[in-house]
């Protein structure tokens, strides 16, 4: 995925109010950036990690600057919630997920009862109705022992009612799908998380 912004570096010195970060750029001023993250991200930042920032010029925001990524001298670490989705349907359009080949359409933000999912594929049939396909899409980042990633990194009620959503879906005969999305390069395995 390319992002179509230009990057900007800094450092990060803290995180608070759950969606606002404090940044220090390169030629030193410190600036807040909206954080799109509402995790504890957990294992995500620590005072001076190097990040990346996304620069827009909408004059109706309040904050000009978003953190996408941080760095643990490791490896970059994916924080923006917002992307998963759109590296899904990338992921999805390229081929890149065998899995959730052989669709003909992709639908974003998809209502079904009282739950909104990230995405419904669709199938053209002879059938009557189309086979369909739910997608819910999850941003993955917290790091655990042996290089496992962990999801969620905090309890998450809303992710428990797209488990209960996507249940009701393959009892009703159509097929549902939680995709995580790994958004860091220092794990090798992944796994729900147990502690919460």
């Amino acid at each position: 995925m390319n992002f179509a912004e230009v990057l900007v570096e800094g450092k990060i010195l803290k995180r608070y109010k759950r969606f606002l970060s404090d940044i220090q750029l390169e030629n030193e001023t410190i600036i807040t950036a909206h954080t799109a993250n509402t995790g504890a991200m957990t294992t995500c930042w620590a005072p001076g990690w190097q990040v990346l920032l996304s620069l827009h010029d909408n004059p109706k925001r309040k904050y000009k600057y978003s953190l996408e990524m941080t760095h643990n001298g490791q490896t970059w670490i994916g924080v923006n919630t917002m992307l998963p989705n759109k590296l899904a349907v990338e992921g999805i359009e390229n081929g890149v997920i065998a899995e959730l080949q052989g669709y003909d359409s992709i639908q974003r933000e998809s209502k079904i009862g009282d739950s909104r999912l990230d995405l419904l594929l669709q199938k053209s049939s002879e059938r009557k109705s189309p086979e369909k396909c739910y997608v819910e899409v999850k941003n993955v980042t917290l790091l655990g022992d042996n290089k496992t990633a962990l999801f969620p990194d905090a309890v998450s009620t809303r992710g428990q009612k797209h488990l209960a959503t996507l249940t009701e879906i393959a009892k009703g005969g159509d097929r549902a799908v939680m995709l995580y999305i790994v958004q860091r390069e220092d794990v090798n395995c992944f796994s729900p998380a147990t502690s919460h």
